[in-house]
């Protein structure tokens, strides 16, 4: 049996249609350019962010039976751990179409009917022997699981997008490093701006609170420094920002397994993110740790910098 990586993850993985057209999504309208098919998923790509980097990673959410089943085949390509995790015959990928705008925005719709989350019985003796655990929204559909992986000590990061109302409180609460958008942190919590949000999510159980808000940069607030933070975004051409939050938050449980502060995990995550929307699709640019550190060394490389007040970001 292979060694246990020291990132695990269960949640979406899909099979994403892609459309790229030549106006932007407010138009309305526009004509297609190039059309692709690739593979997604927030953890499964958040996985595939880290085995890019260097670090190792493992998918532990249901796989379909087939040993040439191409979900599982990718992941594998992808350098992704797929040995521990549980399989069954009518495990299927959630399955996407998504729009790109000219301006790298873009629309995803989804079908969500699948197998998500993992087996109830997942053996403490594998969680115990990991780092962190990433999960998303659909963990709710394995609570147990995440709650065990607490208990054992596992660092819990949260990639929450949407709510299921008491559930979904419940695994936030799990979730010791929370890492939403901002646009569902101002639903979840009523916060007008980030320091709201960042106040009313805080526990005194949480490592961070981060929020990450595409062009604006991210917020975020952490247990080893005082305050709360702003970092601006990298300036870089943005071709697609498909899969960019889920390149950051693999970004960031690799760099919490490096044992980075928050200012540091948030740095090397946000330069991660960054250099991903420079490709098409939601894998093609992940980038290498070179490539993340060579970012952040660069002249215009931004700096965070301490809310005093609460800045209203205009959405």
């Amino acid at each position: 049996m292979p060694t246990v990586p020291s990132i695990l993850g269960f949640g979406a993985i899909a099979i994403d249609d892609i459309v790229y057209v030549d106006q932007p999504l407010s138009a309305g309208k526009g004509k297609v350019l190039q059309t692709a098919r690739t593979f997604g998923g927030n953890v499964a790509t958040a996985l595939a962010a880290v085995a890019r980097l260097g670090g190792t990673a493992g998918f532990v959410g249901w796989l379909a039976s087939a040993a040439d089943d191409a979900v599982l085949c990718d992941l594998v390509a992808s350098g992704v751990e797929t040995a521990f995790a549980p399989r069954h015959p009518h495990a299927r990928p959630v399955r996407s179409r998504i729009t790109v705008g000219s301006d790298g925005e873009r629309f995803i719709a989804y079908d969500d009917e699948a197998m998500l989350g993992t087996a109830p019985e997942f053996p403490d003796e594998v969680l115990s022997r990991a780092t962190v655990l990433i999960v998303d929204s659909y963990a709710i559909r394995s609570m147990d699981v995440v709650a065990r992986a607490r208990d054992l000590g596992l660092a819990i990061l949260g990639d929450i997008e949407w709510s299921s109302g008491p559930a979904t409180e419940r695994l936030t609460g799990l979730c010791d490093h929370l890492i939403l958008p901002l646009g569902f942190a101002r639903a979840a919590t009523g916060g007008r701006s980030p320091a709201e949000m960042l106040d009313a999510l805080w526990l005194p159980s949480r490592s961070s609170v981060v929020l990450t808000d595409g062009g604006r940069g991210v917020y975020y607030r952490g247990r080893d420094e005082a305050g709360l933070w702003h970092l601006p975004p990298h300036r870089v051409a943005v071709v697609d920002s498909t899969g960019a939050g889920d390149c950051f938050h693999g970004a960031y449980a690799h760099a919490l397994t490096r044992g980075a502060d928050t200012a540091g995990r948030v740095a090397f995550a946000a330069a991660a993110a960054a250099l991903s929307i420079t490709g098409r699709g939601g894998r093609e640019a992940l980038p290498t740790e070179g490539q993340v550190t060579e970012l952040l060394a660069s002249a215009n490389a931004p700096s965070a910098v301490q809310l005093k007040s609460q800045p209203d970001t205009g959405t």
